[in-house]
């Protein structure tokens, strides 16, 4: 098959490559790889030259993972020759090389950001590691990508957790994705600056999260909701920002969670059932919601 056209080769070596993977023979993937990269047919044209860039970057994912293997016998090995340390480090140099390159092409790599990523941080690299996957997040070159985000703000998180840099970048997750799951958190962090402005974002944001049915049922977002609501009320004019967000959301948000049908389900978990009960007036003041606790019925 690949040399039935010329003009297939190289990815029909990837998808040989696959295979292999697939079936566990990765050092004979990384071989049939190996032969790809070196392979040219005639003048090379720029879509020949990424595929050959895309076969590279394989290769390189393959002496990751043979770095990952060597790396998890070492740790379970007493004594550690320096050979054994040394040949692991080769496949780390080995991958990383190509790794760096490819990420200098706009496109989506998450599986060799997160790859290069490890290799960095464990050897201690963590500058770099920082600088890799802030420019994979913030070049404009590179099509939008939540994952990007989400990569930078583990890092930080674990590395240099800052609220201001962790929220600086749950602000551009939240422009992508605004029922991403860290937007709890992102919620939380701006609650905790307990700033009059950044709680009111903090509102916003939760109802964001909670106009996507997904969320619909979640008891951490209605307890951080009513986090929030009992913050606000420390202002003269809480009602007045409540009542603005709600505005546009008056129409629907009662048949999304505050119906009959909803008390009912919800009733399966009574803690849910309590808070979304308190907010449900405060949320929704002027309108008759068929939304009732079992008191509320008896009364």
């Amino acid at each position: 098959m690949k040399h039935a056209g010329f003009g297939h080769y190289l990815m029909i070596s990837l998808e040989h490559a696959f295979h292999l993977m697939i079936n566990g023979y990765i050092e004979e993937a990384k071989g049939q790889l190996s032969i790809a990269e070196s392979w040219r047919y005639g003048k090379e044209t720029a879509v020949q030259h990424q595929k050959s860039s895309l076969i590279q970057a394989y290769r390189s994912l393959l002496d990751y993972i043979i770095w990952c293997d060597k790396k998890c016998k070492l740790r379970h090995t007493e004594y550690v020759e320096p050979g054994q340390s040394k040949d692991m480090n080769n496949y780390c140099r080995q991958a990383s090389v190509n790794l760096k390159e490819i990420l200098k092409i706009p496109g989506v790599w998450d599986p060799f950001i997160i790859s290069y990523v490890e290799m960095l941080v464990y050897y201690d690299n963590h500058e770099e590691a920082l600088t890799v996957l802030t420019n994979y997040a913030y070049d404009a070159t590179f099509p939008p990508n939540p994952n990007a985000y989400v990569y930078l703000y583990k890092f930080l998180k674990e590395h240099d957790p800052s609220a201001r840099n962790l929220m600086k970048v749950l602000k551009k997750l939240r422009v992508l994705v605004p029922s991403h799951e860290l937007m709890l958190e992102y919620s939380s962090l701006l609650l905790q600056t307990e700033k009059t402005s950044n709680v009111q974002k903090a509102l916003r944001v939760v109802l964001e999260m909670l106009d996507f049915a997904c969320w619909r049922s979640n008891l951490d977002v209605w307890k951080l909701l009513k986090a929030i609501i009992q913050t606000l009320q420390l202002q003269d004019d809480w009602e007045d920002v409540v009542l603005r967000n709600m505005r546009e959301r008056k129409d629907w948000w009662p048949m999304l969670h505050f119906t009959s049908m909803h008390s009912i389900k919800d009733s399966e978990n009574p803690k849910l059932l309590k808070i979304k009960s308190s907010l449900a007036k405060i949320l929704c003041p002027d309108l008759p919601l068929q939304y009732t606790t079992e008191t509320d019925a008896t009364l």
